[in-house]
């Protein structure tokens, strides 16, 4: 992050919105005292020079509190305790005074819940609230949400945002970190945009359309020229238009709303969206990474059923995961074993492959995509970026797949390896595997999907090809037309 202003006023909601490694987390740190500045300075009202904070500590001093995400609260204690921790006198605490006290903050913020029920029995919402009520206590004059309504439903969101507005009349500045367009809108006042760890601009709520948001935040102006996708590679056998996989009202615990799709042989799709729509979570629920609530599946017009990961795998569906390190490799395997793996998962591991077809199916693949590495036997760990992702690759196509699913696939690569797996992406596609393609930059996107399904907010709000596969267009049904 580099050379950002940022301007809070009193009493004012400001969204601070950016893609992933814009900057939102970094500027937070610093304003936290997570992070200690290199440059710049911080003021406050009030104050004759800058402020100094090199600690969390040093932040609430001054009246600066965050709610993150994940709740920083201790659910084995009551509502009360958590919203005193560290604040009282331990043995010495008068118990009944500060029950009292959080019941009147409670009260006064409209928050249901009472100091002396435990914090677990508590939604993710009224938890929140007590983070919330906590900071506000504190004599909190800044208030950071980041991504505070991701674990919400609907009504959750409004009682949420009630409280924001509450916390506005009382002249307490807030700043709103999401992905979700429909909410900045709703709450803010202000918006700022980061990108690549630099300022865009600060734009009143009024004066920024939602399609202007969305390509400020990607880097697209609007006229841009469009890429044109080169279709020499294209399957033409005369199944072309035979459905390998669909889905209808597919749901899963990851918050989706219930979405339709379907891929046809030799396609490549792909789900589009800023960050957090739920792109990711919807390949996931195919692939039964997440668990399913609702909706039916069908392989080549069969119903199957899919409730883990194992069962896609046995109906011929792989798929390349968002983060690798988590979620892909095996860091202290070799590579040789983190390309087997699926297929010896399919297998069984009563029944491992002898030393020499281990070793063919490694050379094979580490041949075939230019995998860089000492050897097979070389500790994955190891590798660059690129070739993990390639042995991650690797490890699904010795399965074989029918249908391919590729979630940020070139994330984190380098430019030429970037081309290779686009290219490969065609060249599967064209000998009839299905593939779905998902990736932050759109330019990739129009380059190796001739469909695409458009998210936003945990939704599907459109499906593009054709002569609508375009960038404009993209970033207008990511908006919600010209709004």
């Amino acid at each position: 992050m580099q050379n950002v202003d940022f301007t809070l006023c009193e009493g004012e909601i400001h969204a601070l919105m950016g893609e992933n490694g814009a900057g939102k987390s970094t500027l937070i740190k610093v304003l936290t005292g997570v992070y200690e500045k290199d440059e710049g300075e911080i003021f406050l009202k009030g104050m004759d020079k800058a402020a100094v904070i090199r600690s969390p500590q040093d932040a609430q001093k001054l009246g600066i509190s965050t709610v993150y995400q994940e709740i920083t609260l201790c659910p084995n204690l009551s509502v009360a305790e958590n919203m005193y921790i560290a604040r009282g006198k331990g043995a010495g605490q008068n118990w009944k005074k500060m029950n009292a006290d959080a019941d009147k903050i409670l009260k006064s913020l409209d928050i249901p819940a009472k100091a002396t029920q435990q914090l677990s029995s508590c939604s993710i919402a009224i938890q929140q609230m007590v983070a919330i009520a906590r900071a506000v206590d504190m004599d909190c004059k800044v208030l950071i949400l980041d991504e505070p309504t991701s674990s919400l439903d609907e009504q959750e969101v409004q009682k949420l945002f009630g409280l924001m507005r509450d916390l506005k009349k009382r002249g307490v500045g807030i700043i709103f970190v999401t992905h979700f367009l429909d909410q900045v809108y709703e709450v803010s006042d202000k918006i700022t945009v980061l990108r690549d760890g630099k300022l865009v601009g600060e734009y009143e709520i009024e004066t920024l359309p939602r399609v202007k948001l969305v390509a400020k935040m990607l880097g697209k102006e609007l006229n841009d020229m469009e890429e044109i996708r080169d279709d020499s590679l294209v399957y033409k056998e005369k199944d072309a238009d035979e459905i390998v996989f669909e889905a209808k009202g597919l749901q899963s615990n990851a918050g989706i709303k219930p979405f339709d799709f379907y891929i046809k042989k030799g396609e490549v799709n792909g789900f589009t969206g800023l960050l957090g729509s739920g792109r990711s979570e919807c390949v996931r629920a195919i692939f039964g990474a997440d668990r399913v609530l609702h909706g039916e599946v069908k392989k080549n017009g069969k119903k199957i059923k899919i409730s883990k990961p194992i069962d896609a795998m046995k109906n011929g569906i792989a798929y390349l995961p968002e983060d690798r390190k988590i979620d892909g490799i095996i860091g202290d395997l070799s590579v040789r074993e983190n390309i087997i793996l699926a297929l010896q998962v399919l297998k069984g591991f009563f029944r491992p492959f002898t030393k020499a077809q281990a070793y063919k199916f490694a050379d094979e693949y580490i041949k075939l995509l230019e995998i860089k590495t000492a050897s097979a036997d070389t500790p994955i760990k190891s590798l660059s970026g690129g070739n993990q992702q390639k042995v991650i690759l690797a490890r699904w196509l010795l399965m074989n797949p029918e249908y391919l699913i590729l979630d940020e696939p070139t994330r984190g690569i380098d430019i030429g390896t970037k081309i290779e797996i686009q290219k490969l992406v065609l060249k599967l596609a064209s000998e009839g595997m299905s593939v779905t393609f998902i990736s932050s930059e759109t330019d990739e996107m129009l380059r190796t999907c001739s469909r695409l399904v458009v998210m936003r907010d945990r939704k599907v709000v459109g499906e593009l090809s054709g002569e609508d596969l375009t960038q404009n267009k993209i970033m207008s049904t990511i908006a919600g037309g010209d709004r």
